[in-house]
């Protein structure tokens, strides 16, 4: 069940409860190039998009939209449009005027980020509220007079120095960011408006998101939510990144238009954005978050007894069917139903039936019920694999089983919350067993099974749930074992290799993004552990940075500027040198090593 919003018209698509989930994307072109903002809004359109953003850095920008509007409405297209607003008024202004929608981001509409601590007691910070509102009624009012709606977009990384100074580089203050804009409408009776919530790390875009449906809820607002995962990335990555928090609040019943935010030409977002909702429409239901559960809006490991290597502090585990090495890390035990080539050195799982009659070192039993691992002899000493049916779960049927057994859940035919009540039975009963989340995803199509596995199963290892995850797969087998692991990665449960933030580029950025971020991981990925992040532009990259060792960001024309954590160390460098400069800021603080031959 969708959470009930007022519904908001732009243009010729209606946003919110009553209506179906929209899809959009962002032009990457420059705004004051016509033929290619509209050729690429087209390519986007013919995606399947219901809306299209540009980006309008300055009025000429914005102005220019009226001419790109006209050329694609010529062509037979009445998608809407959405202006995309940072640092500049007047370009709101003027753009509110063109397109059906416009995007202010509160961090940086009135207030400006100078990266300064400012002390702001409450008769400062109030004043700095009014002065907001004495800006930001004058596009309400011509929202208004334009049926033009709008978009509150806070991004974690460009709050505010006030912000920052009240509320901390936190989901309460991205909510509060937004909260001091949407009381300003609210007050001049303007109510076509949608909220968004983004970060590039998926748990604090889930919380940031959360905790604002609960504050509306209390403040008795009901307006519709824009999702999507900022600086996703690319490929695989890009993918388990965007579904784990889009697709996580989707199944909670929140979201009402999303966007994938992919390193890659804008038009591939709309296929996986297609995959992810409808991974959600056959969800048996939505199932609202319960705002009692500390989890909903923190970080909570679930406390196990440690089995092992499995359980208590240890990252949770991979079991594969295949043995294939990604990335150096193989999977920390392998399902096997015919060990022929037995190794000593690695850890086996086997149905109990074959452990009868192999007694060897590093093979442990799985039993495929309850009932199989109690009346059978064939136990382990050391670990047992036991899995639980989630619908006939009794304390006397699990409380007494040895310390030694690991339970694994299989979620066919469930959903994640069908397991967050297995969980809470567990935690009501003291139960400290650890617990490996197990899927089996057998679609022909690898970007199905990524998104389907990372909808199931990411939810639950944010909140810190599940010590180890199994995924099955007969159609792609040779790209489990990646899967897994990058399912590990970007919910930070387990970091294995570098990890890359990187914007999925707009008409701000200056450099051909694709390539630079392709370049940098080429030279940087064999630096296991750190966070690099490869920005566009200013707009969210210094923010960013705070979720990163180190910076990559787009500065001008050509020009790109490093930084240390949120700190500028080398400005305006010129882009042909600047992986280079990247590679020696690094080893000038020892993170660097030097890649195997």
């Amino acid at each position: 069940m969708r959470r009930d919003t007022v519904s908001v018209k732009v243009g010729t698509v209606n946003i919110g409860s009553n209506h179906s989930i929209k899809t959009q994307s962002m032009t990457t072109a420059s705004t004051l190039d016509t033929n290619a903002s509209v050729e690429e809004a087209i390519r986007i359109i013919d995606a399947g998009a219901k809306l299209v953003r540009f980006t309008a850095p300055n009025t000429k920008e914005a102005e220019n939209l009226e001419n790109i509007k006209s050329a694609i409405r010529e062509k037979g297209y009445d998608t809407p449009f959405i202006a995309d607003i940072h640092f500049v008024p007047k370009a709101a202004l003027a753009a509110a005027r063109i397109v059906e929608k416009v995007r202010i981001n509160p961090g940086n509409y009135v207030d400006k980020k100078k990266f300064k601590v400012i002390e702001y007691d409450d008769e400062t910070y109030n004043s700095e509220v009014k002065r907001i509102e004495e800006k930001f009624v004058p596009l309400i009012d011509i929202c208004k007079k334009y049926n033009t709606a709008m978009r509150i977009g806070t991004n974690h990384g460009s709050l505010s120095d006030r912000i920052m100074n009240r509320f901390g580089d936190t989901p309460l203050g991205m909510v509060e960011s937004a909260l001091e804009f949407l009381r300003i409408c609210d007050k001049n009776d303007f109510d076509q408006v949608v909220l968004s919530m983004k970060s590039s790390n998926p748990l604090v875009m889930i919380h940031a998101y959360r905790l604002l449906v609960h504050k509306m809820e209390l403040e008795g607002m009901c307006f519709p939510l824009h999702l999507g995962v900022t600086e996703a990335g690319d490929g695989i990555d890009g993918r388990i990144k965007s579904a784990l928090g889009i697709g996580t609040l989707l199944s909670e019943g929140i979201g009402d238009t999303i966007r994938v935010s992919l390193t890659e030409d804008p038009e591939f977002e709309i296929p996986v954005a297609d995959k992810i909702l409808n991974k959600i429409d056959s969800l048996s239901s939505k199932n609202p978050i319960d705002y009692s559960d500390p989890r909903s809006v923190s970080y909570l490991k679930r406390s196990t007894n440690e089995c092992s290597n499995i359980g208590s502090n240890n990252v949770p585990i991979v079991i594969s069917n295949s043995s294939k090495v990604f990335e150096d890390c193989s999977p920390d035990y392998i399902y096997s139903e015919n060990i022929i080539n037995f190794k000593s050195s690695q850890k086996y799982v086997v149905p109990y039936d074959l452990w009868t009659d192999k007694k060897e070192s590093n093979l442990f039993p799985f039993f495929e019920s309850l009932q199989s691992y109690r009346k059978s002899d064939s136990q382990s000493e050391e670990l047992n694999f036991v899995q639980l049916d989630m619908r006939r779960l009794t304390n006397s049927i699990i409380s007494s089983m040895p310390s030694n057994t690991v339970f694994v859940l299989n979620i066919d035919g469930f959903n994640s919350y069908d397991m967050r009540k297995s969980f809470n039975f567990f935690e009501s009963q003291n139960i400290l067993n650890p617990v490996v989340l197990k899927g089996e995803y057998n679609s022909k199509d690898l970007e199905k099974n990524i998104i389907e596995s990372s909808i199931d199963f990411g939810s639950l290892l944010l909140e810190g749930y599940g010590n180890g995850l199994w995924i099955d797969s007969k159609t792609h087998s040779d790209k489990i074992n990646e899967l897994s692991f990058s399912i590990l990665q970007n919910t930070r449960t387990r970091i294995f290799k570098t990890d890359y933030i990187s914007c999925p580029s707009c008409g701000r950025t200056k450099f051909n993004l694709q390539e630079t971020t392709a370049l940098v991981k080429k030279h940087t990925s064999h630096l296991k552990g750190l966070k690099i992040s490869v920005m566009g532009c200013i707009v969210n990259g210094p923010g960013e940075m705070a979720d990163a060792d180190y910076g990559y960001v787009g500065s001008g024309i050509g020009l790109i500027s490093l930084y240390k954590g949120q700190n500028i160390v080398k400005k305006n460098i010129i882009s042909e040198n600047a992986v280079d400069e990247l590679i020696a800021l690094i080893k000038d603080n020892n993170d660097w090593i030097e890649p195997k031959i």
